[in-house]
């Protein structure tokens, strides 16, 4: 058997402890995620007309980046992360906005069939 020498003086840097956030942030962070969720639950009842999906949306994008930020420490890391996560946000959006698009295009020819349907099963 040979013997390795291991030199662990420039294996790992010591990185210290994670984050270190303070409790009151963790817990407004957690009230302002509880008091989002109780505005999702109650504009259920709320008809926005055609604007409906994106308050839904924007306020679920809301909740998504306070997590990120404080949960998830993006506010402590590097830009090119921040960065990263900001636009896979925006890419999920843009897909979003085009899926929906193309539903609100083709919703007058399925409510059409639908009634049709409905007509043919009441004869």
């Amino acid at each position: 058997m040979s013997d390795h020498a291991h030199s662990t003086d420039d294996a790992h840097d010591d990185h210290g402890l994670a984050h270190v956030m303070p409790m009151s942030t963790l817990i407004g962070t957690f009230v302002a995620l509880l008091v989002l969720t109780g505005v999702t639950v109650g504009i259920y009842e709320i008809d926005f007309g055609d604007i409906d999906i994106w308050v839904a949306m924007g306020i679920a994008t809301l909740k998504a980046t306070l997590v990120g930020v404080y949960f998830m420490h993006l506010r402590y890391e590097k830009p090119f992360i921040t960065l990263s996560f900001v636009f896979s946000l925006a890419f999920v959006a843009l897909f979003l906005a085009i899926t929906l698009q193309d539903t609100y295009q083709y919703e007058p020819q399925v409510e059409a069939q639908h009634n049709a349907r409905i007509l043919e099963a009441g004869e």
